[in-house]
């Protein structure tokens, strides 16, 4: 018995060094890449786009249709999602392949606007220390607006208001469900989910955003079954 909770005690000594460790480096990435351009300084390159669209300037439908299919908990968790995580690790375990990736609507923000798009566990790391600030200073409407002008949505759109103005010739403010919701499932996957580039695929996205806001009480059944 002694001899096991030694064993017990070194495993844990060993396991808090290594995520001590690993930590260390993820808050080092994130340092270096403010070094080259403060956080303030990024989303203010965001902010200042001609096109940006306030979180009041965007239309309730598509608001919904973001958060039912990107992070339903948004607005009750903070920078990362533990339950979030644990759902899609979950559920890539059950489904034998990488579905889902538990990432929070502020993390992805950290993505889109401090660092690029390499899938690396350093990455990663560093993102939850540049999700954690950019909550601390910044509210959760002022992020969700910060995360849709600054996704890609295929076709060289860079924000909601030239998507929306690109692929439906009308603003932001006057999308219906049907738009509202075909949107909010392409930055996903940009170069899959286009609708100019698969339309099919983007139909089956957009499915799949419905189906996620009739799932989280944003619409009816009814509601998601006129979209064709």
């Amino acid at each position: 018995m002694k001899l096991f909770r030694k064993i017990l005690i070194i495993l844990l000594l060993i396991l808090v060094v290594a995520v001590s460790v690993v930590f260390v480096i993820g808050y080092g990435y994130y340092a270096n890449t403010l070094k080259e351009k403060p956080l303030l300084n990024r989303i203010e390159e965001v902010t200042n786009k001609e096109n940006y669209m306030s979180f009041e300037e965007l239309p309730k439908i598509y608001v919904n249709a973001v958060i039912a299919v990107e992070d339903h908990r948004f607005y009750d968790h903070g920078a990362i999602d533990p339950i979030g995580i644990a759902r899609a690790l979950f559920t890539n375990i059950r489904d034998g392949k990488f579905d889902e990736g538990g990432s929070t609507i502020t993390q992805q923000v950290a993505k889109n606007v401090v660092f690029n798009q390499d899938q690396t566990i350093i990455r990663k790391l560093g993102e939850i220390f540049a999700a954690h600030d950019l909550e601390k200073n910044y509210s959760k409407d002022e992020i969700f607006a910060i995360y849709v002008n600054s996704s890609y949505f295929g076709d060289g759109y860079y924000c909601i208001y030239d998507a929306s103005k690109g692929y439906f010739n009308k603003e932001p403010k006057d999308l219906n469900l049907s738009e509202a919701s075909m949107l909010a499932g392409v930055p996903n996957a940009p170069s899959v989910y286009s609708p100019t580039v698969n339309p099919d695929l983007a139909k089956k996205r957009q499915r799949h955003v419905l189906n996620k806001m009739v799932e989280y009480g944003y619409i009816s059944q009814e509601e998601a079954d006129s979209v064709q």
